[in-house]
């Protein structure tokens, strides 16, 4: 399979790797049909993302859509961040193929999942 370059560079320097502890957000979410798991941590100080940081098993594209969502979250507000989309993670690694745009799916879907957690304490 063919990569962008960009999709490339976040997996071989995958950017925002490991685990905050403790979170402040936190999800794992996994994709069944094709086993691609990401387990997303999230600090928030003034309800702002300070940090986010990825731990991802799957494809490359998994792993770059991981990398680049963390860049996509740290300084912005949580209510920024309720709007990202698969979308945006898509053009942010520069276009995924149809066969891989269910990367930038699991990615959207932690997000959600973190901060729906996040609100709920």
């Amino acid at each position: 399979m063919q990569y962008s370059d960009l999709v490339q560079e976040h997996f071989e320097h995958p950017r925002n790797v490991g685990i905050i502890e403790p979170a402040d957000a936190e999800a794992l979410v996994s994709n069944p049909a094709c086993g691609d798991l990401m387990h997303l941590y999230m600090r928030i100080e003034n309800d702002r993302i300070t940090d986010a940081k990825f731990k991802t098993m799957g494809c490359p594209a998994a792993i770059a859509a991981g990398s680049v969502t963390t860049e996509l979250l740290i300084g912005h507000s949580v209510e920024e961040v309720l709007k990202l989309t698969r979308a945006d993670v898509n053009a942010a690694l520069g276009g995924l193929s149809p066969q891989k745009v269910h990367t930038s799916v699991l990615a959207e879907d932690a997000v959600r999942a973190a901060l729906k957690k996040y609100r709920q304490r």
